[in-house]
């Protein structure tokens, strides 16, 4: 059919043979002139849904909705938007394609043609979730922790290498490349596409990963999803959101002498949470903006989810553009992206009072501060000088507090380890195996210049006495995450930090476990060149991994003896970590402490040892002479940053290194086998499963959710007789929620692989194994320092930590046990089961097992205060109901402990945001009804749910189609 706009279909010239036709937004303000006064976000979205515009997902309404957004309207429609790749990573994107592949198997079973089931944009899998700090501190650690990695992951690397000859849309970067945001932002992202009709169109994306928003940093539209979301983009489907309020941040001045992008985004992060943007498009214009860099800015858009927001968008200007020229884009492609956007009328960083804003939030640079965040939430800065204090008053403060909950005459314990740590001992709790001679995987440092001669490939023993560790310590110094190691400023200056604090005589204690794991392989390049790298080295941060380390928990572990100081001792120890994430046991179980700092503030505090040491009045050690060494000794200054800024774009390297994802992906990858065909076989394994969401599956959409959505005679859903499992307070996260870090051998994962002949040390991560639903249920709410409320409060008040419930029979005899063995026992008994949360339910990380696993283990419904965006809509996707409750109501208001049984009705036609209700039913008898809201949100949610949820959705309209 003809396009409702056609006029809008216009062309454009780049230069001499550069040109092409696009979907004219300024010709669309013909029909609609607010498009004008629109934030630059949503005139980028407001292009998708005008190209788009196909009369049936897409029609001319939809146009009119987007292009007349109004900064305070009620939101009550929703924008079909259609992106133009998709990015996962491997945790993530392992299930998605095991997704895939079992839509095949389905498809399959049916007789239908497999070949419908095929991504229908771009899909790029980036494995970097994979790698693990088991060696640290040492020159080879690298090339041993790379070839753990492969043996570890051999069985789901060989599944991705099906994957990869299965579906001609799905490309792989292999392991050793980077960290998927920091890939995205140097390497994948395009700025703009054309395709063979010569319509050029904004870039635009989801990813399987909440930070995927890094990539608003060089203006481009794209958020985090959970998997089972990016599944239906790149299966065709439009991403459905209501539309959103745009809050606009407008930046003045400059940041100050000292002060770093990481202690900008903390602040900015504080400052936005206080605002409470969750849901909303966050858009940064002004002056300060104008000034910023681009791995400045996709520093403060990486952090999006930390501060609630759908993204944290930074418009294209001429900063862009010299970032697309300096990592290696071509200069016909950074033309065509500056011809476009000026036709588009969207080139430059507006300045106030161009754009209309929902609401504007202001910040002046110059007031920002060196700054940590910590212990448990991100959100929680704490400017430098007053780290010591807080951490001595978080110590005896209540758990709700934020606080330890410890005495505090306990603050100064000491614990002797009884088997002192040394330099050799780094490589811990790993099989043995025969690695150091054989040749090495990556591009490693073995030759590069070092500051004397005498530092060869590992750092050399030091034998440590005595040692003791205490409440404070630091045990973890982690240089690592996409949010800082994109960012060339404060690297470099943790190298110039580095440099200065060896020359002083500095050093840090050896059995602080050390790492580096740069975003890409140019942080290596560059600071090699600027001759830093061997200074960071001399203090323990060698390169252990190019991936997400420390900061999605794959620190490695520690000592069995520093483990048994901390149990022991029950102590408070510290992880510092130039990261975006330190939920509770997110970093390491042991490990209660956990603060966000920029990369030379994470050396520093290394350095000093301690937490309890304030860097502002005390010193951070003793350097060679004896002599105090303070921060401001070793802190670089910003020209001695900028000198060796032109070390960090260098097209040609660019090119080069990431020329080497295609032609020279390693021979660890090259030698990985995968089999062929367009179906998966299902090998027997304890990492791939096939998912049994289409177990059953049918072409007819179930008929009690058809005849109720066409009659509204009958609830699609009633839930009757439900158990309470647990009964959680505000802010459980999908750290709390999902299987993720290690594997607990007496858990019930842990026992499930010891069941069919795993051993202990071939656990791997939760998140290795996220390709199994088989482990993934059972880790599901396993997370060790998640409390239900409904266990009793011990002697002193505390509640117990760990997954576990208190399972109730028919008779009412209760038992406690982990929430998944009740699980299985309730669905044995047919019984329902209901989850009861505070404020901020799934808020963290864009997991889809937060979702699967809850629908796995039987729950029907989660009853919170308020969700998190991305957690919501994937229960809605999994086919569990996520209800609200009204006003100031809660389950501790309502006196709920756990021992009610509860039935929930909802609209018989699912009509969203609808009133539903709650009826509690006590031991005695007693009944009571409340009213709670629906939070199906959308239209399509409403269809989505009836199906059975979004994966049965979608492959029924494949395979109708």
């Amino acid at each position: 059919m003809a396009h409702a706009f056609p006029e809008t279909l216009q062309g454009f010239k780049a230069g001499r043979g550069l040109e092409g036709k696009f979907y004219s937004l300024p010709a669309l303000a013909g029909y609609f002139p607010n498009v004008k006064r629109l934030p630059v976000s949503m005139r980028i979205v407001l292009e998708s849904v005008l190209r788009n515009c196909d009369g049936r997902k897409v029609t001319a309404e939809h146009v009119g909705q987007v292009a007349n957004w109004q900064p305070n309207a009620e939101r009550t429609t929703e924008i079909p938007f259609t992106v133009a790749r998709v990015v996962l990573q491997d945790f993530t994107g392992v299930p998605l394609l095991a997704d895939l592949a079992a839509m095949r198997s389905a498809a399959q079973r049916l007789g239908k043609d497999v070949g419908r089931i095929e991504p229908l944009v771009p899909v790029d899998l980036v494995v970097d979730h994979s790698v693990m700090i088991d060696h640290y501190g040492t020159r080879d650690a690298l090339d041993l922790n790379m070839r753990l990695e492969f043996s570890r992951n051999k069985e789901r690397y060989q599944f991705m290498k099906w994957g990869m000859q299965a579906f001609d849309t799905f490309r792989v970067v292999p392991p050793g490349f980077g960290i998927v945001h920091q890939v995205n932002l140097e390497y994948l992202a395009r700025g703009i596409h054309q395709g063979e009709d010569g319509v050029c169109y904004f870039d635009s994306l989801v990813g399987t990963d909440s930070h995927t928003t890094m990539i608003n940093g060089v203006g481009v539209v794209g958020w985090g999803v959970g998997g089972i979301e990016g599944e239906a983009a790149m299966l065709g489907q439009p991403v459905y959101f209501l539309t959103p309020d745009v809050v606009g941040f407008e930046l003045s001045g400059r940041l100050r002498e000292g002060c770093t992008a990481t202690d900008a985004v903390l602040t900015i992060t504080e400052l936005l949470r206080k605002h409470k943007v969750v849901g909303k498009f966050v858009e940064f214009f002004g002056e300060g903006t104008r000034s910023l860099a681009v791995p400045d800015r996709a520093t403060i858009a990486n952090m999006a989810p930390e501060y609630g927001a759908t993204m944290g968008f930074f418009p294209v200007d001429e900063r862009t553009l010299d970032y697309f020229e300096g990592t290696g884009r071509s200069k016909e492609q950074v033309k065509m992206l500056e011809a476009y956007f000026k036709a588009q009328g969207l080139f430059g960083v507006p300045m106030p009072g161009e754009i209309d804003y929902s609401t504007v939030v202001r910040l002046d640079l110059g007031d920002v501060v060196p700054s940590l965040s910590g212990p448990k939430r991100p959100q929680d800065r704490i400017e430098i000088g007053q780290v010591a204090a807080t951490f001595k008053s978080l110590f005896s403060k209540p758990v709700s507090e934020n606080g330890f909950n410890k005495p505090q005459e306990m603050l100064l314990t000491r614990h002797l380890v009884d088997k002192p740590d040394t330099a050799d001992d780094r490589r811990t709790d790993n099989p043995p195996m025969a690695v150091a001679a054989q040749q090495s995987e990556v591009e490693m440092e073995a030759n590069k210049p070092t500051p004397s001669a005498a530092h060869a490939k590992s750092v050399p023993p030091v034998e440590v006495h005595d040692v003791t560790i205490g409440n404070g310590d630091v045990l973890i110094a982690a240089i690592t995450s996409c949010t800082n190691t994109s960012n060339p400023g404060v690297l470099l200056a943790a190298g110039l930090l580095a440099k200065k604090a060896v020359e002083k005589g500095l050093k840090v204690q050896p059995h602080i476990k050390t790492s580096l794991a740069p975003g890409s392989r140019m942080v290596t390049e560059y600071l090699t060149d600027a001759k830093l790298l061997p200074y960071l080295e001399e203090l323990g941060f060698t390169v252990a991994g190019y991936g997400c380390t420390t900061c999605i928990g794959n620190s490695g572990d520690l000592t069995p003896e520093i483990n048994d100081a901390i149990a022991q001792s029950d102590l408070v120890c510290a992880a510092v970590l130039s990261g975006n994430r330190n939920f509770e046991a997110r970093i390491h179980p042991n490990i209660k402490a956990n603060f966000l700092a920029s990369p030379p503030l994470v050396v520093a505090y290394a350095l000093a040892g301690t937490m309890l040491r304030d860097l502002m009045t005390e010193p951070v050690g003793q350097g060679k002479d004896g002599k105090d060494v303070w921060l401001g000794d070793i802190w670089p200054s910003s020209d001695e940053i900028h000198k060796l800024m032109k070390f960090a774009m260098n097209p040609k390297g660019f090119r080069a290194s990431y020329g080497k994802v295609k032609s020279e992906p390693g021979k660890l990858w090259e030698a990985i086998q995968g089999v062929s065909g367009d179906t998966y076989d299902w090998p027997e394994s304890t990492y791939i499963a096939e998912p049994p969401f289409f177990e059953g599956f049918g072409l007819e959409v179930p008929a009690a959710a058809e005849a109720a959505a066409a009659a509204g005679t009958a609830a699609p859903v009633a839930i009757r007789d439900a158990r309470i499992m647990a009964l959680f307070g505000d802010s459980i996260t999908t750290d709390h929620i999902s299987p993720a870090g290690s594997i607990k051998e007496n858990s019930p994962a842990g026992r499930w692989l010891v069941e069919h002949g795993v051993k202990k040390t071939d656990f791997n991560s939760y998140g290795s194994r996220r390709g199994n639903h088989e482990v993934m249920m059972r880790g599901t709410f396993a997370n060790v320092r998640i409390r239900n409320l409904m266990l009793p409060p011990g002697p002193d008040g505390s509640r117990e930590e760990g997954g576990l419930t208190v399972h109730r029979d028919a008779q009412g005899n209760a038992e406690k046990t982990f929430i998944y063995d009740a699980a299985m026992k309730y669905i044995a008994e047919g019984r329902p089961t209901v989850i009861f949360a505070g404020e901020e339910y799934g808020t963290g990380s864009s997991r889809d097992w937060a979702a699967k696993g809850t629908q796995l283990l039987g729950i029907k419904a989660v009853v919170a205060r308020s969700f998190e965006r991305i957690h919501r809509s994937n229960l809605v996707g999994m086919g569990v109901l996520p209800l609200q409750f009204q006003g100031d109501m809660s389950w501790q208001s309502l006196g709920l402990t756990g021992e009610e049984l509860v039935d929930i009705e909802v609209d018989p036609q699912l009509k969203p945001q609808s009133q539903a209700a709650l009826i509690i039913r006590q031991p005695d008898g007693d009944c009571r009804e409340v009213k709670l809201t629906l939070r199906i949100d959308t239209p399509i949610e409403t269809d989505y749910y009836r199906h059975g949820g979004i994966l049965p959705y979608v492959l029924r309209q494949l395979l109708a189609g």
